[in-house]
């Protein structure tokens, strides 16, 4: 179960941020708006509302040394946010700044770099915008990183060096780039990922096993093993070797579950992931023992107890014998269709297996849909983003989802349910 449920807003949360101490919280509730939320003894207090966007805001990231928030959205500009007071009322308010990003079409995705000196906006325009801010100037300024990019944009992920960034975009491709900025980065030290990082080199390209949308990238903790997911519902991790080199090892796992849109590793040998299945996933590995489903961070005790409904009434005498005559709705092959349109099973789905475990999972393989036909998870819609919530980078102790459902919830990454038997055999007969 989730430590902390939070009904934030009745439309899509589209992208979430905390400041450093978790006080606060910023929101996009699919408009372009941006609203930050306070912490209070009753709960989340709507405290600002910051309205500089003319269209949907697509992304939000809060700074947590400089506390500074930076958004981007379809109008093809970016904001960032500085708290500063009224001169009028000498009350705080944020004040925008706004980033030329010289786009042609909508931002998608924008995050700070680890050091907050910069920061990368992804984008439609099949580029993507690195900013810096110039002092002389008193503003930020973009550098773009275009080939090979051949598609949107839809996520970003920065390493811990501060210089190289993952990106992943619909042309089915995740990528690693240097965002190495002249006067800002210091020169990185040597890594798995090369050696010489002038801007935009491209230091690995990985596609998705069937050709499937990146929607979500992330770095481990030391920035050695990059993750990501795809439309095709798959997760890839891998361990590069070098630039020009084949990576040591690719370790893929297609899911028989709806594709996940994003994830986020909790420490070297474990991810989270969420997206279409409404609840968080937990995948553990390493290198040389590859990785695999461990658990769900959602309790999904609830759908397994539910009780089975009752048994429809009994026809009247004279009504129930002989076979369905052609064209009635109530034959084989229509309650096969009918829970194939309901449930994505081409089947009914049994609710033991041979060891007498309950796979009352739901006819969607890892969602929890008791036989009652009722989602039982915490998020009742598509999860949009996972962040890390709390615990050091390397020891993640929580992390924060948020969902088409509008609601903002706390997980704890080291409790959740092992009830996922009918998902693991899933996994295990696909085919990579």
């Amino acid at each position: 179960m989730a430590l902390q449920v939070h009904q934030l807003s009745y439309s899509p949360i589209t992208a979430h941020a905390f400041n450093a101490d978790r006080s606060k919280v910023a929101v996009s509730p699919n408009s372009n708006e941006i609203c930050i939320y306070a912490q209070t003894s009753t709960g989340w207090v709507l405290e600002d509302t910051l309205c500089e966007h003319d269209k949907l805001v697509t992304g939000l990231d809060w700074a947590a040394n400089t506390n500074k928030i930076v958004s981007c959205s379809q109008d093809r500009n970016a904001y960032v946010w500085t708290q500063t007071l009224d001169p009028h009322t000498a009350l705080p308010m944020w004040k925008p700044t706004l980033v030329l990003l010289r786009l042609n079409r909508g931002a998608t995705c924008v995050r700070w770099s680890p050091n907050e000196d910069k920061f990368a906006v992804a984008s439609s325009a099949r580029m993507i915008s690195v900013c810096s801010f110039e002092e002389d100037n008193d503003w930020w300024v973009a550098k773009h990183i275009k080939r090979p990019l051949r598609s949107t944009v839809t996520s970003l992920a920065w390493h811990p060096n501060n210089v190289l960034l993952a990106a992943g975009s619909t042309d089915y491709c995740a990528r690693v780039f240097s965002a190495y900025i002249k006067g800002v980065d210091a020169k990185p030290p040597p890594s798995v990922w090369g050696e010489r990082l002038p801007f935009g080199t491209v230091c690995g390209e990985f596609t998705t096993p069937a050709n499937g949308w990146v929607y979500g990238v992330a770095f481990s903790p030391s920035g050695d093993v990059l993750g990501f997911v795809g439309h095709d519902a798959s997760i890839s991790i891998v361990y590069p070797a070098g630039s020009d080199a084949a990576p040591h090892a690719t370790h893929v796992i297609r899911t028989p579950s709806l594709p996940y849109a994003t994830l986020v590793f909790t420490k070297e040998t474990a991810l989270v992931a969420g997206g279409h299945d409404c609840q968080p996933m937990v995948f553990e590995g390493d290198m040389q023992s590859g990785w695999a489903l461990s658990r769900s961070l959602d309790t999904l005790g609830a759908a397994a107890s539910k009780p089975k409904p009752p048994p429809p009434p009994p026809k009247a005498k004279g009504l129930t014998g002989g076979a369905p005559g052609v064209g009635r709705l109530n034959n084989e092959a229509f309650n096969r269709f009918r829970a194939a349109d309901s449930r994505g099973a081409s089947a009914p789905p049994p609710t033991a297996d041979a060891e007498g475990n309950s796979l009352a999972l739901g006819a969607v393989a890892g969602a929890s849909i008791a036989e009652d036909g009722e989602l039982h998870t915490t998020h009742q819609n598509t999860i949009t983003s996972v962040r890390v919530y709390s615990g050091a980078r390397d020891n993640v102790q929580a992390v924060s989802t948020s969902g088409v459902d509008g609601c903002l919830c706390i997980f704890d990454v080291n409790k959740g349910s092992a009830a996922v038997g009918s998902l693991l055999k899933g996994v295990a007969s696909m085919q990579v």
